[in-house]
């Protein structure tokens, strides 16, 4: 069973190169350029992982990661938060891991190897 990650990023040279990376070890790979994008992608497939960016164009990270929890067939999904900016004075963070950018690709795939937990 291949596991399948929901890349968000409004920089499509990110979500590129990064789903190149990805599905070269393994992972089926859905993109969305903003968290309305993103949302339409998870209406249609549950994924194993979440990968969003925080600052995004139509609907941030932040609002994302709000509506992600408020359904109950996601609350369980891992969110990996990738910014250039970590969110300052949230209490509850709504997602498992933030990386900041750039991220080294060895640090990105073990992060991720280890949210989407053993193959099933």
């Amino acid at each position: 069973m291949m596991r399948s990650i929901l890349l968000v990023d409004d920089e499509p040279e990110i979500l590129a190169a990064w789903r190149l990376i990805l599905e070269s070890e393994g992972y089926d790979v859905c993109c969305a350029r903003n968290g309305v994008e993103a949302l339409a992608c998870v209406a249609a497939h549950v994924p194993d992982l979440i990968v969003t960016d925080w600052m995004m164009p139509i609907m941030d990270g932040a609002e994302f990661c709000r509506r992600l929890k408020s359904m109950p067939q996601l609350v369980n999904v891992p969110i990996l938060l990738h910014t250039a900016v970590p969110p300052a004075n949230i209490a509850s963070k709504p997602w498992n891991v933030c990386l900041l950018k750039p991220t080294g690709a060895d640090l990105f795939l073990t992060t991720i190897a280890r949210l989407c937990g053993p193959e099933h």
